[in-house]
């Protein structure tokens, strides 16, 4: 798997968290309520992809003749989900960035990066070069998500979790299609 994959997986993966970040820039005031959540979203999608990976590592023998079928129906049913919220018409209301709140959010953010990771360890990826630069693309994406939310609201929702969904659906299908015919 290349850098480029590795960006375009990054940018599916961060797009949760921009979605929450444009909710949250609705209220945000201060410079703080564009940099606290995209630490913690930066964090989580870096550290749980790294997780995933030694956790698929683990099992990566005993299902090494289907890996390509594993990572296309979780990077699609991951893919799917996304489209399904970004067509969802429940509003979330996240006024605070108390610690418990972020947490949470950013645990929440980040489980399709966890799956990811899992997926990563069927290929020759350098995981913690993989996981930084998800994190780091997170990192941006959130603060620019929150400023978007603080300049045009709710309605960059939808379409970034429906874009995130179609990008991890496809990476899905390129891994699928790489494996099968190759």
């Amino acid at each position: 798997m290349g850098l480029l994959e590795i960006i375009l997986i990054a940018a599916g993966l961060a797009m949760d968290a921009f979605a929450v970040s444009i909710v949250l820039g609705l209220s945000a005031k201060k410079v703080k309520h564009a940099i606290v959540p995209s630490a913690y979203f930066g964090f989580f999608q870096t550290l749980m992809p790294i997780i995933g990976y030694f956790a698929g590592v683990y099992f990566a023998s005993k299902i090494q003749d289907s890996d390509h079928w594993i990572a296309f129906i979780l990077l699609g049913l991951i893919g799917a989900k996304m489209i399904k919220d970004g067509f969802s018409k429940e509003e979330n209301n996240i006024n605070s960035l108390g610690h418990m709140k972020m947490l949470i959010l950013a645990i929440a953010t980040s489980i399709d990066a966890l799956v990811v990771g899992i997926t990563f360890a069927f290929f020759e990826v350098d995981i913690y070069k993989a996981a930084l630069i998800i994190g780091i693309i997170t990192f941006f994406i959130s603060i620019s998500g929150v400023m978007m939310g603080n300049m045009f609201g709710a309605k960059l929702k939808s379409k970034a979790e429906f874009i995130g969904g179609v990008v991890l659906i496809a990476m899905g299908t390129k891994i699928l299609i790489e494996h099968t015919f190759a």
